[in-house]
């Protein structure tokens, strides 16, 4: 198999990476979302930090942060940036028995960062799926979604339902967990 037929795609359609070199570099910004399905019982020995793994909040947050930075490295036609801020919320809520995470990249660039922010919403859940599978081996990915972005050509856009708190990740340390709304 040669280079050229193994970037062919179905039916020998080429794939290519788009190119943005002519773009302006503007603000752009993207909020994704993640929820996993719990035990009850799982989720508890996450919030009381019972897990023999750790902290698998902060491993989450983590997790989230850096998968952000290696986007590019997982998705073959996405453009590797440089991000200013990447943020990651992490929220165990027992009573509806679900993990609540809320990713935040902001980047100056030519391309969005919607990838970036669903790579990271994604990559905390399967951390904190890691970390908890000795004690609930049915845990579900049930939801990973682009809930916001803005900057570029195609401006603000903004998933209807959903609410986003104003501001965008700051270029420094991740902030302290904290409760996440449903929606």
């Amino acid at each position: 198999m040669t280079i050229s037929s193994a970037i062919a795609g179905y039916k020998g359609t080429a794939m290519k990476m788009i190119d943005v070199g002519e773009k302006e570099r503007t603000s752009r910004f993207a909020v994704a979302r993640a929820e996993l399905k719990c035990s009850r019982a799982a989720l508890k020995l996450l919030n009381e930090g019972r897990l023999e793994k750790g902290d698998a909040l902060a491993a989450a947050r983590l997790a989230g942060i850096m998968a952000a930075k290696h986007t590019p490295h997982l998705l073959p036609l996405c453009h590797p940036i440089s991000i200013a801020g990447a943020d990651v919320e992490v929220a165990a809520d027992e009573e509806a028995g679900v993990v609540r995470i809320e990713a935040r990249v902001h980047a100056i660039e030519r391309t969005g960062v919607e990838m970036e922010a669903m790579t990271a919403a994604c990559a905390a859940a399967l951390t904190v799926y890691d970390m908890m599978k000795r004690h609930d081996r049915g845990m579900e990915l049930v939801s990973l979604r682009l809930v916001k972005k803005s900057g570029g050509r195609s401006g603000e856009w903004l998933r209807q339902g959903e609410e986003v708190r104003d501001g965008e990740p700051a270029p420094t340390a991740p902030r302290a967990s904290k409760k996440l709304g449903k929606g």
